[in-house]
């Protein structure tokens, strides 16, 4: 009778399975490789309110897409130089999607793996040297201009290398770029924006670009901006010197650019408050000069490329910001896009129920905001005639000026509410959402040098019982004056590491916390089964907009 019941039993269930996988529907089959690839990615569509813009402004815009768009065939030969024959080869339409997202086969949220059959690993010096250059022939090239972040290494007829500034070799595309800018500076009416893209246009052609990044600093009253040009060097993994070219298109958000004014005015104080001694911030922090609000109506080049900026920087040279200082740009529809699309969610997965209504759009914009503002505070040189910061930690520095830029970002937010300036704010709100945005960072892996800096943070936040995990529920509770404390300890430590040039310990904070440990890997696993994106691409272009 009991094996009776066994076989019934057996039968039933064997029944059962097969009518469940009858009736699965199709998503909830499983997923390819290249379709987990792209559940990385949230589809977001650009688009603002362009009621207030004239009829001359909203002309320009699709002369800059244009521009943009030429931009973009430079990126991809300067990071992708078989793009046509490697793209022609794949029949795949999901691979087509995702090598278009990548500009190239290299996955850059996996630490550049290829996901090309067929294709070797990415040359760390992209397409701006000869692949088989050797360091020592570099070396022997007795031309400082090899240094320089706007020239090509290649190859002459006898196989020695030689130098092609970018104005030179991209000649073709650049003039028709610095065409379409001087066409739209005659659409106009802003004095400052007509000269920026006027000398702009005249810097793509020479490689000189100090006179119009000082334009673009003096125009304050201009409604569109356009950033292009060949500006970071995050391609460059061989010498960390060769720039990529980039253009966004931008709407400005006035009343909430407004509203930031006075924030521009209290980094010298501080900076002065710092938690660490006196010899460590007696450096005066460069001149904020603006944090402006804008919306994204256009992204191409290395900045459309993978991971999607919500906050930038410019300009990015030092010459520059000692001149006139340095402007901070905070992208709201992106900060927007990526809070509904990844960081709520994440929330809602991985936060303590009793806290989640602290995981607000407004703490996550401002804790954006502040992120550039603590990338001028600390120093720049060290204190003890190690020369830049910069070049006593080497290839640590990126990773401990993120952790600088990330922790001091909160301890501003703290000392803005300990002042009153943010007295109707809740503080709790910018701390456990900072929290929160820690988990969406540090998906980024440790080829991404902010996913290293938000493993430190997150390790460090663990060892001083900054939060809890609850077991049972998998949720983090976050102990507001923990965190406080923990926030300025680790405050400390970096600015110290920085002022004192301390190569071994950056190197001791990346390797002891800048790797992803089982259980936080657990964690990541669960949002990644959830199919939680880690990033978002644009659907962008006129149509859009329209």
């Amino acid at each position: 009778m009991q094996k009776k019941i066994i076989v019934i039993g057996l039968i039933i269930s064997s029944l059962l399975f097969v009518q469940c996988i009858q009736h699965t529907d199709k998503s909830e089959q499983p997923k390819s490789k290249i379709e987990r690839l792209l559940s990385n990615y949230a589809d977001v569509k650009l688009e603002s309110d362009l009621d207030k813009l004239t009829p001359n402004q909203m002309a320009m815009i699709p002369i800059l897409i244009e521009a943009a768009e030429v931009i973009d065939e430079l990126y991809w030969l300067q990071t992708c130089k078989d793009k046509d024959e490697i793209f022609n080869s794949i029949s795949n339409d999901k691979i087509k999607k995702y090598f278009k997202i990548n500009y190239g086969p290299w996955d850059k949220l996996s630490g550049m793996k290829t996901f090309v059959k067929g294709i070797d690993e990415r040359p760390l010096g992209a397409n701006f040297y000869p692949e088989n250059m050797s360091y020592q022939e570099f070396e022997e090239l007795d031309d400082m201009d090899k240094y320089s972040s706007y020239t090509l290494i290649r190859r002459n007829e006898i196989g020695k290398l030689k130098i092609i500034p970018y104005h030179k070799a991209y000649n073709e595309k650049l003039v028709k770029v610095a065409d379409l800018l001087n066409k739209a500076a005659k659409l106009t009416d802003d004095k400052g924006f007509k000269k920026y893209l006027q000398l702009r246009a005249k810097a793509l052609l020479n490689d000189k670009f100090f006179d119009s990044d000082v334009a673009w600093m003096q125009m304050k009253n201009n409604t569109l901006d356009f950033l292009v040009g060949p500006i970071e060097d995050a391609e460059d993994r061989l010498f960390f010197a060769k720039t990529a070219y980039q253009a966004m298109l931008l709407v400005k958000k006035d009343k909430l650019s407004k509203d930031l004014e006075k924030y521009t005015l209290l980094a010298p104080y501080i900076q002065k408050n710092l938690p660490v001694d006196d010899k460590y911030k007696k450096e005066i922090p460069g001149n904020l000069s603006d944090i402006v609000v804008y919306d994204v109506l256009y992204c191409s080049g290395s900045w459309n490329s993978a991971s999607k900026r919500i906050a930038l920087t410019l300009p990015i040279d030092g010459h520059v910001q000692l001149k006139v200082g340095s402007r901070k740009l905070q992208f709201k529809n992106v900060i927007e896009a990526k809070f509904e699309k990844i960081l709520m969610p994440i929330g809602n997965l991985l936060i303590d129920d009793s806290q989640i209504k602290h995981v607000t759009s407004k703490a996550f914009f401002q804790n954006t905001m502040f992120y550039e503002v603590g990338s001028t505070l600390g120093l720049r040189n060290t204190i003890n005639n190690k020369g830049s910061v910069r070049k006593a930690l080497k290839e640590y520095n990126n990773v401990i000026a993120e952790c600088k830029n990330d922790i001091l970002s909160l301890l501003f937010i703290t000392k803005l509410h300990e002042m009153g300036e943010m007295k109707d704010e809740d503080l709790m709100d910018n701390y456990v959402t900072y929290m929160a945005d820690v988990f969406r960072s540090v998906r980024f892996g440790i080829s991404n040098d902010q996913g290293v800096a938000n493993m430190i943070r997150f390790y460090y936040f663990e060892e001083k019982d900054a939060f809890r995990r609850n077991e049972r529920t998998g949720k983090y509770v976050i102990d507001f004056d923990k965190m406080k404390e923990a926030m300025m300890d680790l405050s400390k430590e970096v600015l110290m590491i920085q002022g004192d040039g301390d190569y071994d310990k950056a190197k001791k904070l990346v390797n002891d916390k800048g790797y992803i440990r089982d259980k936080l890997l657990h964690d990541l696993y669960r949002l990644q089964k959830e199919s939680i994106p880690k990033d978002v691409v644009f659907e962008q272009g006129l149509e859009k907009l329209e």
